[in-house]
């Protein structure tokens, strides 16, 4: 099982850092340069307790599908994805969010494993790790940048926090 763990501060409410962190068409956007999708479950807006959204896009060279499900929520402080269909063995990502002085601090804790015995744990250690911490990274920068500006309108209403 491999573990990443990673902060981002972010200057905005905790309100919409939480809500931007499960809007779908962000999620989208932040990964963009995979052509992900989402294809069924919920394929638009924010997604909410015990709902599915299942994923397409092009990870090294080869389109792969992931679905999942929000299976805990607390508003607007926790809430977790876990998988429900995928090529990972098991996966896990939970998403804590804590207000503070200078806004929100967003933690993520994702856990996974990969299938295929040894050749899979070598696979994580070597790609999985390294691509999906981009992929992490990649996401909370543009959950930060849109939270920060104007542009969480975009997502969330001119009425959200």
């Amino acid at each position: 099982m491999v573990k990443i763990n990673l902060e981002t501060t972010i200057n905005a409410p905790i309100e919409r850092v939480f809500d931007l962190s499960r809007d779908v068409d962000l999620h989208m956007a932040s990964t963009d340069f995979t052509g992900e999708k989402a294809i069924a479950g919920v394929t638009s807006g924010r997604i909410g307790p015990g709902e599915n959204v299942t994923w397409r896009g092009r990870h090294f060279g080869v389109k792969v599908g992931h679905t999942s499900r929000i299976t805990a929520y607390q508003f607007p402080i926790y809430f977790q994805d876990s998988m429900v269909r995928s090529l990972f063995r098991c996966f896990t990502h939970d998403h804590f969010f804590e207000r503070t002085a200078a806004g929100t601090l967003m933690r993520d804790e994702m856990e996974f494993e990969a299938p295929c015995g040894p050749l899979g744990r070598i696979a994580e250690r070597t790609l999985l790790k390294k691509h999906l911490r981009q992929l992490l990274l990649r996401r909370n920068q543009c959950i930060k940048r849109v939270a920060e500006t104007d542009e969480w309108k975009h997502y969330l209403g001119a009425s959200g926090s």
